[in-house]
């Protein structure tokens, strides 16, 4: 949504679940992509009582407008030379049994089989900064701390992740009974620890190792009392080249990841004008990445999907403060069983 919004009040800025998805699924895919929370259906009646306009306060539109935003910063502009600052908090944890391979003599060995754990903590600072009334920078500034335990290494990392750039562009001024368009591109940065260049027990990876682009088309639409959203991208990234990691009884001297392409869905309910939640679905889908050994051999790995349910709760606790809380659930195998986060405005 854009900061243009009469006869709209200006939103808060917070954050979602993701993404996104990917965004690697921005919808991380937001977030994690970007995240959110189901309450049942409340009888209609007695919601429309208790929104009901009171003196001083801003009418319905203006309450599901606020509820929207606070969901997720990527439905928000800023008016031009403002700055806003958020921070995020994230908690993720992957459980899996992992095969252990090989990829001696062209073909794959199986050796073994082991249980796996990771626990993640990222924190995010983000800057928005108005560049104009419907155009918004942003920078992301991510520091990661990482434990991962298996039956044959462990360790804990803590350093600094990949940081993107992006921007976010409405093209047409946002109106009362019409759905808001805004546009967003984003470019991901490989300043965290790249996993192609981990030495066995050195640490665990903070960053992807490649330098992704990514675009993407979100939509919003009001229909009294709920607030629905959806989001479209796709990422595509460079090569990770003049590699020397010792892989099994080779060594990866390149990889060509591929590219994505993610969604999402949901929905925010105004419980009261210092109330939220919203429920949301994002989904990603990477194509298979090309492996290159110093030896000639170019291995391909398997596409993957990654999927999650995010369910959330904002409340209000100033005019121009909304605290955002969720939690999200893995639905396939590629995606993380457990997310909890924490979105909170920053002032200065």
């Amino acid at each position: 949504m854009t900061s243009r919004i009469t006869p709209f009040a200006r939103p808060a800025l917070a954050g979602a679940i993701a993404s996104a998805l990917l965004l690697a699924m921005p919808a991380q895919a937001q977030q994690t992509p970007p995240a959110d929370a189901a309450t049942k259906p409340a009888d209609a009646a007695a919601v429309r009582e208790a929104l009901a306009k009171k003196e001083g306060e801003g009418d319905q539109s203006t309450l599901l407008k606020e509820t929207l935003t606070s969901v997720d910063k990527q439905y928000t502009l800023i008016r031009k030379s403002q700055f806003q600052f958020s921070y995020d908090l994230t908690y993720a944890y992957i459980g899996q049994e992992k095969i252990v391979t090989d990829l001696a003599g062209g073909g794959v060995s199986l050796f073994s089989i082991e249980n796996t754990s990771s626990h993640t903590i990222t924190n995010t600072f983000s800057a928005d900064y108005g560049l104009r009334d419907n155009l918004t920078g942003n920078v992301t500034l991510p520091v990661l701390s990482r434990y991962s335990d298996s039956g044959s290494a462990s360790g804990v990392s803590n350093s600094l992740g990949d940081i993107s750039l992006g921007g976010r562009f409405q093209p047409i001024e946002a109106k009362r009974d019409a759905p808001g368009v805004t546009l967003t591109g984003s470019v991901r940065l490989p300043t965290g620890r790249s996993p192609f260049k981990i030495i066995a027990g050195s640490g665990q990876a903070t960053g992807s190792g490649v330098t992704a682009f990514s675009a993407g088309l979100n939509l919003n639409r009001i229909v009294d009392p709920v607030a629905l959203f959806g989001s479209l991208n796709a990422t595509v990234s460079l090569p990770a080249a003049h590699l020397y990691q010792v892989n099994g009884t080779r060594i990866l001297t390149k990889v060509q990841p591929g590219a994505s392409v993610g969604f999402g869905m949901g929905f925010a309910y105004a419980l009261s004008y210092d109330i939220s939640t919203t429920l949301s679905f994002q989904e990603a889908i990477s194509a298979g990445s090309k492996l290159h050994f110093a030896d000639g051999l170019v291995a391909k790995t398997t596409m993957q999907t990654s999927a999650i349910l995010n369910m959330g709760l904002g409340y209000k606790v100033s005019p121009k403060t909304t605290v955002n809380l969720s939690v999200g659930f893995g639905l396939t195998a590629d995606s993380p069983n457990l997310t909890v986060g924490m979105n909170l405005p920053l002032s200065f």
